[in-house]
C-alpha cells in the first residue's frame, strides 16, 4: 500500500507556473516567426515592445480570458509583421516599431494569413488598436 501511494505522488505532475510568469513567456517567439536568421533580431525588438504591453495589461485587471486573447493576438501580429517585412524588404529600414505602427491603423492590424474568422480579426483588430494607442501615448 505504501508503494501504492508514493507511485501516485511521483506520478503527479510539477506545479504550474504562476499565470504571470507563463503569460509572459514569450522568448521563444521569434524562432517561431523566422523566415531566416536576421529576422529572430527583429522579432525579438517586437517581443520587448510587447512585453511592455503585455505587464501594463496586468496591471489593468483584465480577466485571464481576455490577457491570454491579447497575448495570442500578439503572436499573430509578430508572424504579420515578419511576413510583411518579407514581402517589402524596403520596411526593414524603417525599424520594427515604425513598421508596426503603421501596420495598425484606426481599423485595426493587418489582414492575418491564414484567414481569421470575422470575430477573430475583430479581435485580433481590437488588440492591435490598443498596443497602437500604448505605444503612441507611452
Amino acid at each position: 500500500m505504501n508503494r501504492l501511494r508514493q507511485s501516485r505522488q511521483s506520478m503527479q505532475a510539477e506545479p504550474s507556473p504562476p499565470f504571470e510568469e507563463d503569460y509572459l513567456d514569450i522568448d521563444h517567439w521569434p524562432h517561431a516567426w523566422r523566415v531566416d536568421s536576421e529576422d529572430i533580431a527583429l522579432g525579438k525588438v517586437m517581443v520587448d515592445i510587447f512585453k511592455v504591453f503585455l505587464t501594463h495589461q496586468l496591471t489593468l485587471a483584465r480577466s485571464r480570458k481576455t490577457l491570454r486573447v491579447h497575448r495570442d493576438n500578439l503572436r499573430a501580429l509578430g508572424g504579420q509583421i515578419i511576413r510583411l517585412l518579407h514581402e517589402k524588404p524596403s520596411l526593414r529600414k524603417l525599424g520594427v516599431l515604425r513598421v508596426l505602427l503603421e501596420a495598425i491603423d484606426d481599423d485595426g492590424g493587418p489582414i492575418v494569413y491564414p484567414a481569421l474568422t470575422e470575430s477573430e480579426q475583430r479581435s485580433f483588430d481590437s488588440t492591435c488598436r490598443l498596443l497602437q494607442r500604448f505605444t503612441l501615448l507611452g
